[in-house]
């Protein structure tokens, strides 16, 4: 058995977060005490406290406060053990073992135990419950317990396989006979859980027996739902709330300059996409797929609804925050031409979509939708803007329209994000694309510890994706998120989630 220390500097993500701040205010060292209030532009009626349906920034920070997985991203990009406190592997990286940190209790003073571990990932392995992180363990063939920890079998060798386990899915509940109750209230993290209103508020407070001394500085939280940009703006300017995410780009610089406010941007590995439905036509055929990725002007987006803050997106969701980005990839290109090309190739002269947009989304969905709209009739496509509700979008459009607006947070691993959105099945293929040669490649990288050769096949797969995948995706865009200059923030901000890593409530206080 190795030690985890040489896995962890192998495979730790290489991007630093680029901060930003206005009339910030800092304090040397962290203090406990306050309210703290977070507006978020996501949150639907339809969310849950059922940790394999979870799909948006509401549900990701509520996770992050309430409760704990085994490892954990840090800040810096490194893996650090949360529940867990130290792993090993054999060489062939197919054996994990857990070691459990001593002494965690859930919120109702129950001890944390290894079966409480193995019962909330079988919960996600069970074909029944359709997670959204089952593909993530779809190769353990065996989870046994001991007195002070776990084991894990892989049919496959797996070098990022702990990163993997800091998916913000796979949090640990208490169990009973081998079993979770997927919708308890009850968790392990900083804060315990006093009110949820699915798309309105959740409400929290300190949990007094946490483990560790240097997180979980305020007394309460509050998180609101607060879809509409400016009435959140409004609530950080009046000092109504004290952070918010996906800060109004349009007022970016006013809001900067503003007194009592600091703006934060990190560049990590979100991406905006629009995904097309493959298995129906006519995206079931890979000259329209290639005909709509030449028939965007993404400088132009990046231009008009990034305002910059962010790079021109290449059609795959690796992002240059990513170890093993394919920098070799010829840049994608606005050519009316070109898909004009594609699309004589699949049959068409002119060809009319629709595409299902709402600001839900991302920030600016409508906008570049219209933008779409107008660079693609150049190319012989019309495209109908279908603009719906925001409320319920994810539930009632994603996955559900033949063509719709997207967004991710990425993944610290190439695994990861390949192995929840683009393999052959999986429940989050938002295209429902497949493609025999990536699902190869996939389950090869993933077994191979060599780091020359493991970026050969992590670079072909994003050239596989950029050609052939279902998801336009036209823009790698930076966090861009503010605060209230009452609050502290550490010396670094993690840039795997908005919001220092989806764990503001954790690592932030008052000044």
């Amino acid at each position: 058995m190795t030690r985890r220390g040489v896995l962890a500097a192998a495979t730790a993500a290489v991007a630093m977060p680029t901060l930003l701040t206005g009339s910030a205010r800092a304090a040397s060292t962290p203090k406990r005490g306050g309210h703290f209030v977070l507006a978020l532009g996501h949150g639907n009626t339809a969310d849950t406290l059922n940790p394999a349906t979870w799909e948006n920034q509401f549900t990701n920070c509520l996770a992050h406060a309430m409760h704990g997985r085994l490892t954990e991203i840090a800040a810096n990009g490194d893996l650090v053990g949360e529940v867990a406190e130290t792993w090993e592997h054999s060489s062939d990286a197919r054996t994990w073992r857990f070691t459990l940190r001593q002494g965690l209790t859930f919120h109702n003073g129950q001890s944390v135990r290894p079966d409480d571990v193995a019962a909330s990932l079988n919960y996600h392995r069970n074909p029944d419950v359709a997670s959204a992180a089952q593909p993530l363990l779809k190769d353990i063939t065996d989870l046994t317990v001991d007195a002070d920890g776990i084991t894990i079998r892989l049919r496959n060798g797996n070098a990022d396989f702990p990163f993997l386990l800091a998916d913000g899915h796979l949090v640990v509940v208490p169990s009973s006979e081998g079993k979770i109750d997927p919708n308890a209230e009850i968790g392990c993290g900083a804060y315990r859980l006093d009110r949820f209103d699915p798309g309105v508020v959740a409400q929290f407070s300190r949990y007094k027996g946490y483990w560790d001394d240097n997180r979980g500085f305020f007394d309460s939280v509050e998180i609101r739902t607060s879809v509409d940009p400016a009435g959140r703006q409004a609530a950080l300017l009046t000092g109504e709330v004290h952070a918010i995410d996906r800060v109004p780009l349009d007022t970016f610089e006013l809001l900067r300059q503003a007194p009592g406010v600091a703006v934060m941007e990190v560049a990590g590995t979100q991406h905006f996409t629009f995904p097309m439905q493959c298995d129906m036509a006519p995206f079931d055929d890979p000259e329209v797929r290639r005909a709509l990725k030449c028939a965007l002007d993404r400088q132009d987006l990046l231009t008009r609804i990034l305002r910059g803050h962010g790079t021109v997106g290449n059609d795959s969701p690796i992002t240059p925050a990513n170890r093993y980005y394919n920098h070799e990839m010829p840049a994608a290109e606005y050519d009316p031409d070109r898909a004009r090309h594609h699309l004589k190739k699949a049959g068409y002269d002119r060809l009319s979509l629709t595409l299902s947009v709402a600001d839900a989304a991302f920030q600016g969905a409508v906008d570049a939708a219209a933008l779409y709209r107008e660079n693609a009739a150049a190319a012989g496509i019309d495209i109908t803007v279908d603009r719906v509700p925001s409320d319920g979008y994810w539930t009632n459009v994603w996955r559900n329209r033949p063509w719709c607006a997207s967004y991710w947070g990425g993944r610290t691993t190439e695994d990861s994000m390949f192995s929840e959105v683009y393999q052959s099945g999986v429940p989050w293929n938002e295209s429902d694309w497949s493609n025999e040669r990536f699902d190869a490649l996939l389950l090869q990288a993933r077994a191979e510890t060599d780091v020359s050769t493991r970026r050969t096949l992590y670079f072909e797969m994003q050239d596989i994706v950029r050609r052939d995948g279902g998801s336009v995706i036209p823009l790698y865009a930076n966090y861009v998120f503010a605060r209230r200059d009452s609050v502290a923030v550490p010396a670094e901000i993690g840039s795997n989630w908005t919001l220092d890593g989806s764990r503001c409530i954790e690592r932030w206080w008052f000044a």
